[in-house]
């Protein structure tokens, strides 16, 4: 019987040359073998690849080949071939675009082709000229010194020594067709203020300028010329350089939600934008800053979009177009802003200063000034009282909002309580807000019968308010001999109801010590027999007008 040869014997430690062999072993399937300069890669023993060390393409397909035929996983060739998996995945990726070609390409960034955008040139110029170094240019840019150095090969730059610049870029010319680009130079990092200088057209634009006041800061400017592509302005911001990006449209068709955009004058007239400046300033040198975030929380609002995880079903790019950016904030980023505009604290003052700025220019509405709450659910930290919650019919933490409202039914402020306060505790903090705001004219409060309480109707009218609800609880009817029909043109409608205008008193206090406050009532006779007793303090109002201010044809009627 003949001797049996070793496993050694057939694959000797050394060849004939004295260079040893090497083995390494992908999984339990592959395996690489390196031998007298040369290199196999087996599968369950059979060469699928065999190639000289040092070939670097055939090489590359060889990993190519172990990942498509998914016989091995990316990191275990990366493993293999001492390399990154992201050059596994760019191998793949190149041999899909351009065949085995494709995998010859050398080592290192591509030749021809720049590592910095176009729109870094005239920074990086303007930096170079300012006698920056190329090492610190690097560090702005976060980019190789090696790259700021071909950038400025290819400029053909070369060093000006009488030049004195403070970073005044030059625009690209003004396109009559984008919305945000102006033909003048930009003002320079310092110059906050020009004296002189009034609003402009371009300060509306902006979000910066009302209608009674307009702040003196200079118009925001773009110095991209694609609108979508921001990139220089991104890079502005990245350094600090930027406060909020300019918006910049283009002409375009079949936009969704373009629509919204016809509110942004009446938002500019409410003088949020102005008011927001005042009282925040500013969030940082951001690409979305403080304008920004505000109208793109108002234009979700009017998108129906409840909250900053809505977004996620919208295109960023999309409602970027809306913006006059290239995209539109997402999730993450909006929850920042938030986050920020509430570290300062101020939320009080900008209500506030935006029911300050509603008295100013509409004063004759709020002659009469409704108040109502609306429940909604909690879901944030706080330890909340639960209540039921009739949308849902569920009980769970929930608060309630108290809007009040002027005549034409445009809201002034809003108070957010728990949801178990009832508008009899409420109602006193509001109205004396209410007193500071407009002064010492008396005002009509008309509310539901959540308020009601004789008891704070008198404190109310001592307090120089008048007060318009509907009455609570039984009472007696009516006589029909008392209605009459009544006309009038109100608001531009034609009214008709069938009212009976009568006296009462309400008694409150103690028993042993009873009170009356004596009031009038407007009582109101429905088709089908049904009377709805409104109570009232103000005595020289007609009865119709009375009945109209808390109807559904009302004021309120659109909400």
């Amino acid at each position: 019987m003949a001797t049996s040869t070793w496993q050694g014997e057939l694959f000797p430690a050394e060849d004939a040359s004295g260079r040893a062999e090497r083995t390494v072993v992908v999984n339990g399937r592959c395996s690489i073998r390196t031998r007298a300069g040369y290199r196999v890669v087996t599968v369950r023993d059979a060469p699928v690849a065999h190639y000289a060390v040092g070939d670097r393409m055939a090489e590359a397909y060889a990993m190519v080949i172990l990942a498509e035929q998914h016989e091995a996983k990316q990191t275990e060739i990366a493993a293999a071939f001492d390399c990154d998996p992201r050059t596994v995945r760019r191998y793949q990726r190149r041999f899909e675009a351009g065949g085995l070609a494709a995998l010859g390409r050398g080592s290192g960034y591509p030749k021809g082709s720049a590592r910095l955008a176009p729109s870094c040139c005239q920074l990086v110029n303007d930096w170079k000229a300012e006698g920056t170094s190329n090492r610190e240019i690097a560090r702005r840019l976060a980019v190789s010194e090696t790259a700021v150095r071909k950038l400025l090969r290819r400029l053909g730059w070369k060093p000006d020594t009488g030049r004195q610049l403070t970073f005044d870029l030059e625009p690209a010319p003004a396109n009559p067709n984008l919305s945000g680009s102006r033909s003048g130079p930009a003002s320079t990092e310092s110059e906050h203020t020009r004296p002189g200088s009034q609003g402009s057209a371009a300060d509306v634009d902006s979000g910066l300028c009302g209608t009674d006041t307009c702040t003196t800061e200079p118009p925001a400017v773009s110095f991209d010329t694609d609108p979508m592509d921001r990139s220089f302005d991104r890079v502005m911001a990245r350094l600090g350089l930027l406060d909020d990006a300019a918006p910049l449209f283009a002409p375009a068709p079949q936009v969704p939600g373009a629509g919204v955009l016809l509110a942004v004058p009446a938002l500019v007239d409410s003088g949020v934008f102005r008011i927001a400046t005042e009282i925040c300033g500013s969030i940082r040198p951001a690409f979305y800053g403080l304008r920004t975030s505000l109208v793109t929380l108002l234009l979700m609002a009017l998108l129906r979009i409840k909250r900053p995880e809505g977004l996620k079903e919208h295109s960023p790019r999309v409602l970027g177009r809306l913006l006059g950016l290239d995209r539109a904030p997402e999730v993450k980023t909006l929850r920042r802003k938030l986050a920020r505009l509430a570290a300062f604290g101020r939320a009080a003052d900008f209500g506030r200063a935006l029911a300050e700025h509603r008295v100013a220019t509409r004063g004759h509405a709020m002659g009469f000034l409704y108040v109502d709450g609306h429940v909604r659910a909690y879901h944030g930290k706080h330890p909340l009282p639960k209540t039921h919650l009739t949308r849902i019919r569920l009980a769970m933490p929930a608060t309630t909002d108290y809007w009040v409202n002027d005549a034409a039914g445009e809201p002034l402020f809003v108070v957010t309580t728990e949801a178990n306060r009832g508008l009899v505790k409420v109602l006193p903090g509001i109205l004396d807000e209410v007193r500071t705001l407009v002064g010492d004219r008396r005002v009509t409060v008309i509310f539901d019968r959540g308020g009601w309480s004789p008891k704070l109707f008198k404190e109310l009218i001592g307090k120089g308010f008048d007060i318009m609800t509907y009455r609570k609880g039984r009472c007696r009817r009516v006589r029909s001999s008392c209605f009459s029909a009544y006309e009038a043109v109100l608001d531009g409608r034609e009214v008709r109801y069938v009212l009976a205008d009568t006296g009462t008193h309400l008694e409150y206090g103690p028993r042993h010590a009873r009170k009356r406050l004596h009031l009038r009532q407007v009582t109101r006779l429905a088709e089908d027999g049904h009377q709805t007793p409104i109570i009232t303090s103000r005595r020289e109002l007609r009865a119709i007008e009375v009945a109209y201010r808390n109807s559904r044809e009302g004021p309120m009627s659109s909400e």
